[in-house]
């Protein structure tokens, strides 16, 4: 289904026709549907006539006649009817076919809203961040590039005849009302718009400024784009030094293209009226943020397509038009302005460097092929006589990037380190023109450069802008200034200054005051913007339900066993590590949670597996928040070009070995912790758990008295385990995703949240690869176990919280299926795709808005997911397993500069096992006598 790119299809349809014809399909009146979610429906949401009820799983297919062959736009009229709160995407086909690449990823957004339209205050004056909630509405939406590359909207072309068109849904269910085929007409320029309203009667206005507060948006196509606390500058409105405000909209937040804020504007006389924004533009050097002005859902002129918010330090007033400000013809009345993020004149640039990457990378692989990732110095392997087009491409990619260079020296207006980096690139490609011979010496700083490349990639699609204020204003009105004065700023630093001593930021939100009522202190020890988005919601609706108070502190959690020992702990702390709870257990730190009598109740919403770490001698001492686990990812182009099939078992992996060793490529395992401080407790390797448990192995036996590890089973898997590094040199440290990307290592072992980065980090290949179930044991009855280890982390009760019942009350609610997919959905809409949550809830993480395709992936390896048992002197499993490994892998010098204690050289894995067992067997013995536990 795979086409090619737009820019290639429009070059082949570039002297077709763009017929002035207008084609309306109303989308009831569909060929065919795949697919169970798919149903017509009647006067839906106040629109007449029938539509069309869409699933996020499934296709429908329209026929069309068209009566001239010709470039047609496309446009579709729908309604984001309730999902999982992302982007609803779908594929368009003709005729069965994808036109082009881009067409089968086009996103329809939702809206969004403030809940309130006053911002709420805690109890100590300090506003609340708005809560985002959809407010869905029919919108017709023209069919464009989701990643912006492309500024205006696609055209498909269409032979004259009959057509089908089909829409195959990905993600999120909408209603569709009908689609539409037309010729879009560009906006006209300013200066003849100009003449059209005075031809029209149109005359300036007088004495009129209207104000709008950036903050009080009235729509926008994202949740991320909630109104946000500016407390670095005394110029935004409104303002406090001491007091947290709700002040402006955007900032690094409204990053990403095609991101829109919608405000509104009541006019009180029809004429013309000048725009201005009071913006802060300080986040992105060397090239500035672009916008796009709509007003009433149109561009007023061709100028508004590109709206340039050039860098600069601190808030400043944006004049459209600048010193002759730009005029727009308003009539009396409630008007829509909307500010749309566009990548402008840097789109064909970065969509060019994007090709330049991939072809960069192309021959990276190749280059791999032949010399390795080490390759010999002293070896000529005339690289450039073996492979076709190699110094062809480097010329082309070379001469491509200087002229990027130089037009990004251009429209920004000086140097930066964007036009250095893509500068160091083309020059290091024309010495390797000059030089092939020193082509493999160069491969390091090559795939330096490449990396670099990526990271420049993703840097510069980002175009965030922060709004303050917008004003409608008569040409003749002078506007405010904007506040930001050196004296006004050096108020500002001495009140922060002396405000930092009485204020605490430790604090989240409500304080409880009432010493009747109850009260439960909880900790957590993730980022700010978490801890504000909890708070939020037990404002909203734990403490109204439960009459609960909660004080939330924001803590670095290692201060979580001082304050334990000193009396001074939480009554519950939250986002802990697997291991914390049972170790606090043992010592009787931790409150039992199975005395509850709605325990079995509460604990159906986890998987068994995600309980076994917080089980300790018929109690259980923790309920999970997030439950991870490996997944398989691999780049579907190279294994292609490979002719290589996905992994199925471990016996298949072996014969990928030997393909991928030929090319010189790399199969990732899951990294090889080592202990970043003396001490530290380090889970078992999570491969060498999955070949243990494939096989039928525990990790512990006679219920957790001994180490099971020098049982048959252990040390058959820990010899298999080993010979991943000895027998086939598989690396033990390396950066999966930027291998990945590269297609170094195009497979690999990595934790499923490696999917989340992947999306945001490398969108040079997106469509290209995908991730599965992890290799599997084949069983005696044909079947395939693909047992996997989970990580993850856990919320604690503390022995000494002085109301347990409403320590329980707090942890139930948080565990609950609404509450973690609101918070998972908070924070996906806070720090996007990349802070998907993964939440240990069954039914929450059915909720998260997870592609279908992708999603049924991760459920099929969920099934085979357990969890590994913390028991008294644990910690020297994963401890010792490691020095046993380095044992066998390494030897002893390497072990002893990573102050691993061994005997000898390099060991033999039974023997080794064995003798760390011992070790593994005492400390379990010794643990089990000083907590008066039988052995």
């Amino acid at each position: 289904m795979q086409g090619a790119d737009y820019a290639s299809y429009m070059e082949r349809y570039k002297d077709a026709s763009t017929p002035d014809r207008e084609i309306v399909v109303e989308a009831a009146g569909y060929a065919a549907v795949q697919g169970s979610d798919f149903k017509p429906v009647t006067g839906f949401e106040d629109m007449e006539g029938a539509a069309l009820h869409t699933g996020e799983q499934g296709r429908v297919d329209w026929e069309i006649q068209v009566p001239e062959a010709g470039l047609y736009h496309m446009s579709i009229l729908y309604y984001p009817i309730e999902g999982k709160s992302s982007g609803i995407e779908r594929a368009l086909l003709i005729d069965g076919e994808l036109p082009f690449e881009e067409a089968a990823y086009l996103q329809f957004d939702r809206i969004w809203g403030n809940e309130l339209e006053e911002a709420e205050r805690d109890n100590r004056g300090n506003d609340l961040r708005p809560r985002q909630v959809e407010r869905p509405e029919w919108r017709e939406a023209m069919l464009k590039d989701v990643e912006g590359y492309y500024a205006e909207p696609f055209q498909f072309y269409l032979t004259e005849g009959k057509h089908t068109l089909s829409f195959v849904s990905q993600r999120e269910p909408m209603v569709v009302k009908q689609l539409k085929l037309f010729r879009h007409e560009s906006a006209p320029a300013y200066e003849e718009a100009l003449a059209g309203y005075r031809n029209d009667g149109a005359a300036e206005t007088e004495g009129v400024l209207l104000t709008v507060q950036g903050e009080d948006a009235t729509a926008k196509s994202s949740p991320t784009l909630y109104p946000q606390t500016e407390r670095s500058s005394p110029a935004v409105e409104p303002y406090s030094s001491s007091k947290t405000r709700v002040n402006t909209i955007g900032g690094y937040n409204w990053r990403v293209p095609g991101q829109w804020i919608e405000w509104k504007v009541d006019v009180p006389e029809t004429g013309l009226y000048k725009v201005a924004f009071k913006s802060q533009q300080n986040f992105v050097r060397g090239i500035y943020s672009t916008r796009r002005l709509l007003i009433d859902g149109e561009i007023p002129f061709q100028e508004m397509e590109l709206v340039p918010f050039r860098y600069k330090s601190g808030y400043r007033l944006d004049v459209m038009g600048g010193d002759e400000p730009y005029l727009y013809y308003l009539e009396k009345g409630e008007h829509t302005l909307r500010l749309e993020n566009t990548l402008g004149e840097f789109a064909p640039l970065i969509r060019e460097v994007e090709e330049s990457l991939f072809n960069l990378n192309a021959m990276y692989r190749k280059i791999l092929m032949i010399t390795g990732a080490a390759p010999d110095q002293l070896r000529d392997y005339r690289v450039e006589q073996q492979i076709p087009n190699l110094l062809e491409t480097f010329e082309e990619e070379s001469e491509r990037l200087k002229r990027i260079s130089m037009e990004l020296h251009r429209l920004s207006g000086g140097t930066g380190d964007a036009e250095a980096l893509l500068k160091t690139m083309s020059t290091q490609l024309d010495e390797m023109i000059d030089e092939p011979y020193t082509i493999p010496r160069r491969l390091g700083s090559y795939k330096s450069n490449t990396g670099g490349l990526g990271t420049w990639l993703l840097r510069t699609r980002e175009m965030p802008l922060e709004i303050d204020e917008l004003y409608v204003a008569s040409p003749g009105k002078k506007l405010p200034k904007t506040g930001a004065g050196f004296f006004s700023q050096l108020k500002h630093e001495a009140t922060t200054f002396v405000n930092s001593f009485v204020i605490d930021y430790n604090q989240i939100g409500n304080v409880a005051e009432d010493k009747d009522a109850k009260s439960v202190t909880v900790w957590i020890g993730s980022g700010r913007d978490q801890a504000n988005t909890l708070k939020a919601m037990i404002d909203e609706t734990f403490t109204p339900e439960t009459g609960i108070n909660v004080n939330l502190k924001l803590v670095q959690m290692h201060t979580l066993l001082p304050a334990t020992l000193a009396g001074q702990g939480p009554d519950v702390a939250m986002q802990i590590g697997n291991d914390i709870p049972v170790n606090y257990a043992m010592r009787g730190a931790a409150a039992d949670l199975s005395g509850f009598p709605d325990f079995e109740e509460v604990v159906e919403r986890f998987r068994p597996s995600a309980m076994v770490p917080y089980s300790y001698e018929e109690g259980v001492f923790a309920l999970p928040e997030t439950q991870t686990f490996n997944m398989l990812f691999y780049r579907k182009d190279v294994l292609s070009e490979l002719g290589l099939d996905v992994p199925q078992t471990w016996d298949d992996v072996a014969e990928l070995f030997a393909v991928l060793n030929k090319h010189h490529m790399e199969f990732g395992l899951p990294l090889v912790l080592q202990p970043q401080y003396p001490g530290e407790n380090i889970p078992p390797n999570s491969l060498f758990a999955a070949l243990l448990m494939q096989n039928g192995g525990e990790f512990y036996r006679n219920g957790g008295k001994e180490s099971d590890l020098d049982s048959r089973v252990g040390i058959e898997t820990f010899k298999t385990w080993t010979e991943f590094y000895t027998d086939y040199k598989l690396e033990r440290e390396f950066d999966f995703p930027n291998r990945f990307r590269t297609g170094q290592m195009p497979i690999g072992i990595a934790d499923y949240t490696t999917y989340n980065q992947l999306t945001v980090f490398a969108p040079e290949i997106r469509g290209l690869w995908g991730f599965a179930p992890i290799p599997g044991t084949p069983q005696p009855d044909g079947t395939i176990r693909r047992d996997v280890p989970s990580g993850g982390s856990a919320t604690i009760m503390l022995d000494d919280a002085e109301d347990k019942d409403a320590a329980w009350a707090f942890m139930k609610w948080w565990t609950s299926d609404e509450v973690q997919t609101m918070f998972g959905r908070e924070m996906e809409s806070l720090m996007g795709a990349a802070a998907r949550y993964p939440t240990a809830n069954i039914n929450a993480l059915d909720r998260l808005p997870w592609p279908v395709d992708d999603y049924e992936q991760l459920k099929a390896q969920f099934e085979s997911v357990r969890g590994i048992p913390e028991v008294p002197g644990g910690y020297f499993t994963g401890r010792h397993l490691l020095n046993a490994f380095y044992s066998v892998v390494v030897g002893s010098a390497d072990q002893k500069a990573m102050g691993i204690t061994i005997k000898g050289e390099k060991a033999e894995p039974r023997e080794t096992i064995v003798e760390y067992a011992q070790f593994m067997h005492e400390e379990i013995r010794n643990k089990r006598r000083e907590f008066g536990l039988d052995e």
